[in-house]
């Protein structure tokens, strides 16, 4: 029992540590119109590749731009972006798995086919192969991944309606007289979204990733809007000249997945003790 509570204690404490780097980043670029010294989109041709300095931390890019002001704006892009699409996913896919897992039958069978024909595919090659059809720039990006994104909630929600609908305590409501609507809503839906939303918080880096690749390959935000994927792209054409180009915003990409991807992984972590 002790050696859990210190377990406890070291995943809480990792949580929350996690948690307050994941929120400096959030606060950084949801602020990036008081933080940015510069106009991320204002060129100057007397700035051009400038390396990092007191005006420019970051240095400049190829058009003169601040990268730091870029970088804090394409921060804004990129996490935003993550978070909206994780929110559709996690809804989408959890309303499905509840009324596949509560009602079964043709509904269950067809939709869940659907979620395996989704499967076999790589998510990279469809939302590669449907951004470039869309071309809508981010917002196609989103709908290229989300096609899939779906589908992750849905299995997850669908086994865990699956075992809460035999409770007692649902059989107690059916017999009671509740309408369905109620009983998901009320009894199946608040005992399933811990490990649902935990499922989200893996996700989050994941499709940062998506997002900042499909950018990468011009299958995203188009510029000269601030996205750190984009920005790599612009960056990599002159990165022995300016190198500071790629690597500020490559480390920020990381770093952002890397503290989002280990949140998850502890909250995952701690539900498990």
């Amino acid at each position: 029992m002790k050696h859990g509570t210190r377990r406890e204690k070291r995943l809480r404490n990792r949580i929350i540590a996690t948690a307050v780097l994941a929120l400096l980043i959030i606060l950084a670029t949801t602020f990036a119109g008081i933080l940015a010294p510069n106009d991320p989109y204002a060129t100057s041709a007397s700035s051009i590749r400038m390396a990092p300095g007191a005006q420019y931390p970051f240095g400049t890019d190829n058009l003169g731009r601040c990268v730091f002001s870029r970088v804090l704006y394409g921060g804004r892009t990129t996490i935003a972006a993550t978070f909206l699409l994780v929110f559709i996913s996690f809804l989408i896919g959890t309303v499905i798995g509840m009324l596949c897992g509560y009602y079964g039958g043709i509904l269950d069978t067809v939709l869940m086919r659907l979620a395996d024909i989704m499967l076999a595919f790589p998510q990279m090659v469809v939302a590669i192969a449907v951004a470039g059809i869309l071309n809508a720039g981010m917002t196609g990006a989103m709908v290229a991944l989300g096609i899939t994104m779906w589908v992750s909630f849905a299995r997850l929600a669908r086994s865990h309606t699956f075992s809460i609908k035999n409770e007692a305590y649902i059989q107690a409501a059916f017999f009671a007289g509740k309408s369905d609507f109620y009983i998901i809503m009320v009894h199946i839906f608040p005992n399933l979204l811990a490990p649902v939303l935990t499922n989200a918080l893996t996700q989050i880096g994941t499709t940062m990733i998506g997002l900042s690749g499909l950018s990468f390959l011009g299958l995203g935000v188009v510029p000269p809007k601030a996205e750190w994927g984009s920005m790599i792209s612009e960056g990599r054409a002159y990165i022995q000249i300016a190198p500071w180009a790629v690597l500020f915003p490559a480390f920020a990409t990381i770093i952002t997945i890397i503290i989002f991807n280990y949140l998850g992984d502890a909250v995952m972590d701690y539900m498990e003790v």
